[in-house]
């Protein structure tokens, strides 16, 4: 077993900062007027800026990020506290029990053939937790959280529904519903190009262009390949050619936003070649 090397009273002094930043009379007043919905976006945010140390390789800011989002829990944690609800070590006491308890194969005397049975007992187990806090939900999309980032809500959908037989037999046919909705969404423009304009169409574009995406989500998880990760790269890479195509055009003495689509298309290629 690994030890932790750091100082255990660490955590406490973080607990007592937080509990200062939130004290009425002497307390931030920003931090003060927080409650657990105006935290949830940093919350979502700082986990994102985690994984972008992890992309980044950047080992020094994985550590700071690490922290941010450690903070987000105590913050959380120390709302909940002043409420009565639970504290900081009612959380790590939860987390605990609970790793201990979905893991029976590490931790107790169960054995699994492989990964597939074991994430099968994995998710049999949290199918019981819920039945005994008394959700009676009884589909196979049970549990699938709603605040997900929605691209995540769609694979995890997907997967449990795949594991009821629901699921494309291969990416053949993925691919060619994949083509179907591109022309769906075609059809939902005006016949020169721009999006439709009344409250009916636009909704009807909005649909499709949701399917496309639902669709797409599916091609990424038939290539076992996170969809996250995915447009993380592609982000990163759009980024680093513009940035290289501003920098040529600044070099000819010229600002991109001043140049005809036919000249930064021109840049676009030469950044894309140089790499």
């Amino acid at each position: 077993m690994s030890e932790v090397t750091g100082n255990p009273r660490e955590i406490q002094t973080l607990l007592d900062i937080m509990a200062r930043l939130r004290d009425p009379v002497d307390g931030c007043p920003w931090d003060v007027e927080q409650d657990f919905s105006t935290i949830a976006p940093y919350t979502i945010e700082e986990a994102y800026e985690v994984a972008d140390a992890i992309d980044r390789g950047d080992m020094a800011d994985l550590k700071d990020e690490l922290g941010d989002l450690l903070l987000q829990v105590v913050f959380h944690a120390r709302m909940a506290e002043e409420q009565g609800a639970f504290g900081f070590a009612d959380v790590v006491a939860a987390i605990s029990d609970k790793m201990v308890r979905r893991h029976p194969h590490v931790f107790g005397d169960a054995s699994f053939e492989d990964a597939e049975a074991q994430t099968a007992a994995w998710e049999e187990l949290k199918r019981r937790e819920r039945e005994g806090n008394g959700d009676t939900d009884a589909s196979a999309l049970a549990g699938v959280a709603r605040g997900l980032p929605e691209w995540q809500r769609a694979v995890k959908l997907q997967k449990r529904a795949a594991r009821v037989g629901f699921d494309w037999p291969g990416i053949d046919p993925v691919l060619d519903k994949l083509r179907e909705e591109i022309g769906e969404v075609r059809a939902e423009f005006a016949a020169d190009g721009r999006a439709p304009t009344d409250d009916g169409a636009r909704d009807r574009l909005e649909e499709e262009i949701g399917d496309l995406l639902f669709v797409a989500a599916n091609v990424a998880r038939h290539g076992k390949v996170d969809v996250g990760a995915a447009l993380r790269r592609a982000n990163l890479k759009f980024e680093r050619r513009f940035r290289a195509m501003e920098a040529m055009a600044s070099a000819d003495g010229s600002a991109l936003e001043n140049l005809p689509l036919d000249a930064q298309d021109a840049y676009w290629a030469r950044a894309k070649a140089d790499e």
